[in-house]
């Protein structure tokens, strides 16, 4: 039986790329996708989704709009790095499909109610306001939960929004702290892990020449994004961080990481938003988190590649 999963996400190109490689994994079942505001407002994380979705010929999977904004701080954006819409990079026509009636909260709540336990696997690709709310409002959804995986903060690597903090974490410290300490399993695909899963030239021209609308699409879409990271780094490509959260469910072989503590940091202002995660073992907090730490970067984007060109 096909892995049943939910990916809530704020679409960004690597968030659009990830939602692909789902579309078209016969292992996943995505039962549905849940945007929230993020790295563009939610008017057009709602629209991004919708547009994947046509662009992937998936237009079964429904999709809902979520909150607007973090739960207690006032949203952070990120179009210096994905663009004016969150998907610059590829022309794509306005989505047809609609988006569902019901709230993103609502609806992830009385999925996961209404599945046997343990069915369902929340995948967040942004800021985790949306399941944090959810957890919050109905929290006896957590022991139902087979696990959440998700992009998001960093340990070696640090922060890529502030010296300490990632954008997907920073964005709402308190949605996250929310999730971390909810008991439910979380796998944590942090900057570490991303950031060795490069788009080189080498690889990227390797789905361009799928010569497929989707090819074309990601090739367009990377070529777009990539100039941040290259400019900001110094590096070959940029990291495409959230297909990492699919590949792992699909290949966990490529990974490897530690089962540590990791404390969201909400109140200091210098760190706001810091993973703090006791790699070492320092301290006798509870472990709660598998935070991956490197993975495959070859198999990983042969995997990327094979998936996107049967789309």
């Amino acid at each position: 039986m096909p892995r049943q999963i939910v990916i809530d996400t704020d679409p960004g190109q690597d968030d659009a790329v990830a939602i692909l490689l789902a579309l078209a994994s016969p292992e996943l079942e995505v039962l549905g996708i849940t945007a929230v505001a993020g790295n563009v407002p939610l008017e057009l994380t709602a629209r991004n989704a919708r547009v994947v979705c046509e662009l992937a010929g998936r237009t079964d999977v429904p999709v809902f709009a979520g909150c607007d904004r973090p739960m207690g701080r006032t949203l952070v954006t990120a179009e210096h790095v994905h663009g004016t819409t969150g998907l610059d990079g590829a022309d794509l026509p306005e989505p047809t499909m609609p988006l569902q009636d019901a709230h993103a909260v609502d609806w992830i709540v009385e999925t996961v109610r209404a599945r046997p336990e343990g069915a369902v696997t929340l995948c967040p690709l942004g800021p985790l306001t949306n399941i944090g709310t959810a957890l919050t409002r109905a929290p006896d959804i957590a022991a139902r939960l087979a696990g959440i995986v998700l992009m998001g903060g960093a340990y070696f690597e640090v922060g890529n929004i502030t010296p300490a903090a990632e954008f997907n974490i920073y964005v709402d410290p308190e949605a996250a702290d929310v999730v971390f300490r909810s008991g439910v399993p979380l796998t944590v695909m942090p900057l570490d892990v991303t950031h060795k899963a490069l788009t080189t030239r080498a690889r990227v021209d390797a789905i361009r020449a799928l010569g497929t609308p989707v090819g074309d699409a990601v090739a367009g879409w990377t070529g777009f994004f990539e100039r941040f990271d290259k400019e900001k780094y110094g590096s070959e490509g940029a990291p495409l961080h959230d297909p990492t959260v699919i590949a792992y469910l699909l290949r966990p072989d490529l990974f490897t990481g530690r089962h540590v503590n990791v404390e969201i940091e909400t109140v200091s202002d210098l760190t706001r938003g810091m993973t703090v995660a006791d790699w070492w073992g320092v301290t006798d907090r509870p472990r709660n988190a598998t935070f991956v730490g490197d993975l495959d970067a070859d198999g990983f984007y042969a995997l990327l590649t094979e998936r996107l060109g049967r789309l």
